[in-house]
């Protein structure tokens, strides 16, 4: 038995190759290592095997041998006969790891650290596929088949990492496949000896042959398509070309603190500049007076700005992840409210939430609850189409109760999110201005908050003046024109300027478009603001952004532009101060929703309003292409049955003619009459093609006449139209005068309607709609036209390889 050990150690390294993408989920490269080793074990058994002549039975029961052997020897296996033997509780202890690989696998984020679970998991997966391979490529020789089982390796990483997979995995691993089939195909060639080319040129061991290097190429641009394809087609890819479309630089991080993975700052900004609103989130709550639901948050301050911080401890919501949500401190209230949310036009890897959040429903392990930010995001999915529930604790503040809070320790770890970077100096005399005299840490914010007001000169806009003063927030605070963003980093700033925690925070306000307990969230209910900590009460929101469609005042942070005290927030008799939404009236810098469509009508772009007219499209260039072949049936059906439509005019007879004096007649040519039986019978094949009647191309025309004839138990007029149709072919080939007849057509119609009504309903229906004559027609159309182009295409790159070789300057070189 041939043991094709070159092809088996091509084997294994074209499994290793097809790991490759895995590196997108590992954080380290301890995985490679085991994976290496588990393959050098599972090759060597199975070359060791074939060398002994076993059985392929026999060659997976020892590449498994191997495989048990090796894991056990890295996994340490408690109880393991000389550490490499398993025994019943080194069986046990595999359960254990794979039953942890399932909890690291929903705890943990991308990329995953080095668990011995996962590893395990990783080192078994690979050596179960090396076992597969070394099957189907040495022992069953299926090199192709060996394909699946290396292609579900690399589908891991596609179906569990957050964004598209590098290109640069795929194409080591399929470099891996294309040589596991170059691998095979030398083996069978070298077993028959010399090659030779098409012309009688040998062919060295070194050179490809014509047609494999044919093949070779057309791999190779098999796998450039399939690599530029997804990068250049919008919406098959959310990698390479992508990142250049505005959303995925600057300022923001997106889940895992991955650079360049989303930018809040940018996608707030270009969907408040869209023209025409369109809905994104819809929420039904009990909560008659709902704050701002928030979906993430930036609290790394960089001398550019504001960033999303690292995500730090977090654990899965379906496990406990979700932090008491009880703040037991003196002038704080909170009630418990229920909400339903679902997703229209909203892809990210964030979850709006209101908070506090106490619990979810319908969300799998894949979604985490970050503790620093207190913020749910996913590294593996995302929100688009998602429906989900959640319950969350409302939680209003007292002012005096916030008044008294004390600074935080020095010592923890929040004053972090108190640093400035770098110090601007008109920012810092601009804060120790407005906090002189200041003592508490509510007041300090207060009056940075109540700074931001258009008596001092500050109006919305969503574009801002032109200043070079070399800072950002100095522009801003010079211009005094800006949207939410910049009032929300603005106040965040200089918060964190006088050493208090600050951070901003991105959602949604309220919603100006609500039907009963349901509010429609559009692009421009897009908002940010600032979040304040105070010790023992934890983030406290302030909106210094003036008042927009949706947004919320409440008793802690009033709006500092209407200080009228009748129309601030009072406390109803149960104690729990009103969070009260603030007058729209001539302040709307997100335009109303009401003034876009009737009624309150939201126009929203690719939603109920246009699908209907899109389905409709799609079905009839659907139905369109369906009824292409149809059409080119019944066309080539009734150009065959116009006989003599275009042939001569008919004549009068004269004396001495065959015919009666006067008589009209036709003159038909011996060569029109062979079209015409030709056609006729043309049209005859075609018909019992279509219903999947036998033709025998090896038959004459009579004798496929009675073979039908029997078949189908003919009788009468269609079997003797049949016969006639049969003769007159006969004669159009072999006699030396054929019958000129003008019954063909009628002959036509009587047979197809005999042969339609012995056939079944669906073979009638396919016979009408998808006639295999034309399809088999065009199949080897396609196959003539597609070899024909591939011969061209290598005989013009032979010609070109010959005329270009370096050989052929070498001097002496013997001629074939």
């Amino acid at each position: 038995m041939n043991q094709r050990r070159s092809v088996a150690l091509v084997a294994g390294t074209a499994t290793l190759m097809a790991t490759a993408p895995m590196s997108a989920i590992f954080a380290n490269w301890t995985w490679a290592v085991h994976c290496l080793l588990v393959v050098a074990a599972v090759t060597a058994a199975g070359i060791g095997a074939r060398a002994l002549r076993a059985r392929p039975w026999v060659q997976v029961l020892a590449m498994l041998a191997a495989l048990t052997v090796m894991i056990t020897w890295l996994a340490h296996g408690p109880g393991a006969f000389l550490g490499t033997i398993p025994t019943r509780s080194t069986v046990q202890t595999f359960g254990g790891l794979l039953g942890d690989a399932s909890a690291d696998i929903r705890k943990s984020g991308l990329p995953v650290p080095d668990q011995p679970g996962l590893l395990f998991l990783i080192a078994l997966g690979v050596g179960l596929v090396a076992v597969l391979v070394d099957l189907l490529a040495v022992g069953l020789r299926r090199p192709a088949i060996a394909g699946f089982p290396m292609l579900a390796i690399y589908s891991i990483p596609v179906f569990v990492h957050q964004d598209s997979v590098s290109p640069i995995p795929f194409v080591i691993g399929a470099a891996g496949f294309l040589w596991l089939l170059v691998a095979d195909n030398v083996d069978r060639v070298r077993r028959f000896g010399r090659r030779f080319t098409g012309e009688g040129r040998g062919v060295d061991l070194w050179e490809p042959s014509p047609l494999a290097a044919a093949g070779r190429r057309l791999a190779v641009v098999g796998v450039v398509l399939a690599v530029a394809l997804p990068l250049t087609i919008p919406g098959m890819t959310t990698g390479f070309l992508e990142r250049f479309n505005g959303n995925g630089g600057g300022q923001g991080t997106g889940p895992g603190g991955a650079s360049g993975s989303v930018n809040l700052f940018a996608m707030l900004e270009g969907n408040l500049r869209q023209a025409k609103p369109f809905q994104m989130v819809k929420v039904n709550t009990n909560d008659p007076n709902p704050h701002y639901q928030r979906f993430a948050v930036a609290h790394q301050l960089t001398p550019s700005g504001f960033k999303t911080h690292p995500l730090g401890v977090s654990q899965a919501v379906t496990d406990g992840g979700i932090p008491d949500p009880t703040v037991n401190m003196p002038g704080v209230t909170q009630r418990l409210y229920h909400a339903n949310v679902t997703m229209i036009n909203f892809d990210m890897h964030y979850l709006p939430v209101y908070r506090i959040l106490a619990r979810t429903q319908k969300l799998d392990g894949s979604w985490l609850y970050d503790l620093t930010g207190d913020q749910v995001y996913s590294l593996r999915t995302s929100t688009k189409g998602r429906t989900y529930s959640f319950d969350y604790v409302a939680t209003e503040y007292l002012p005096g109760a916030l008044a008294n809070t004390l600074p935080p320790d020095p010592t923890s770890s929040i004053n972090q999110y108190a640093l400035v970077p770098q110090q601007e100096q008109p920012v810092l005399e601009r804060v120790r201005q407005l906090t002189v005299g200041k003592s508490s840490v509510y007041d300090k914010v207060m009056a940075l908050y109540t700074y931001f007001t258009t008596a001092n000169g500050f109006r919305y806009a969503l574009s801002t003046k032109q200043v070079t003063s070399g800072s950002d927030i100095v522009n801003f605070l010079n211009n005094k024109q800006g949207y939410c963003v910049q009032y929300a980093a603005a106040l965040a700033w200089m918060v964190r300027t006088a050493n208090i925690p600050a951070r901003v925070a991105f959602g949604f306000t309220r919603g100006g478009a609500r039907q009963g307990q349901t509010y429609s969230l559009t692009n421009l209910n897009l908002h940010a603001w600032t979040e304040v900590y105070f010790s023992g009460f934890g983030w406290v929101p302030f909106d210094a952004t003036p008042a927009v469609t949706g947004s919320t005042t409440t008793a802690w942070a009033p709006d500092p532009n209407h200080p009228n005290p009748t129309a601030g927030p009072s406390s109803n008799p149960n104690g729990v101060p009103n969070v009260s939404t603030s007058d729209d009236s001539g302040l709307a810098p997100h335009k109303d929703l009401r003034d876009f469509g009737p009624a309150g009508t939201i126009d929203v772009p690719g939603n109920r309003a246009t699908w209907p007219w899109w389905l409709l499209g799609s079905g009839l260039v659907m139905l369109a292409l369906l009824l292409v072949p149809s059409v080119r049936r019944t066309g080539l059906r009734r150009r065959r049955l116009r006989f003599r439509a275009e042939g001569p005019t008919p004549t009068v007879t004269e004396g001495g003619d065959t015919g009666p004096p006067g008589e009209m007649r036709v003159e038909v040519s011996p060569a029109e009459m062979i079209q015409e039986a030709h056609a006729a019978w043309d049209e005859l094949l075609d018909t019992l093609v279509d219903y999947d009647i036998p033709v025998n191309d090896a038959e004459t025309p009579r004798e496929t006449a009675r073979r039908v004839t029997r078949s189908l138990s003919l009788a009468g007029p269609p079997a003797e139209a049949l016969h006639l149709i049969g003769k007159v072919e006969e004669r159009a080939r072999y006699a030396r005068t054929p019958i000129a007849s003008g019954k063909l057509a009628g002959a036509l119609r009587l047979v197809r309607s005999a042969v339609a009504g012995q056939a079944s309903r669906r073979t009638r229906l396919r016979a009408a709609l998808l006639p295999r004559s034309v399809l088999l027609r065009w199949r080897d159309q396609v196959t003539t036209r597609g070899t024909n182009a591939i011969s061209t295409l290598d005989r013009w790159w032979e010609t070109v390889t010959r005329v270009a070789s370096p050989r052929r300057l070498l001097p002496g070189r013997p001629t074939r």
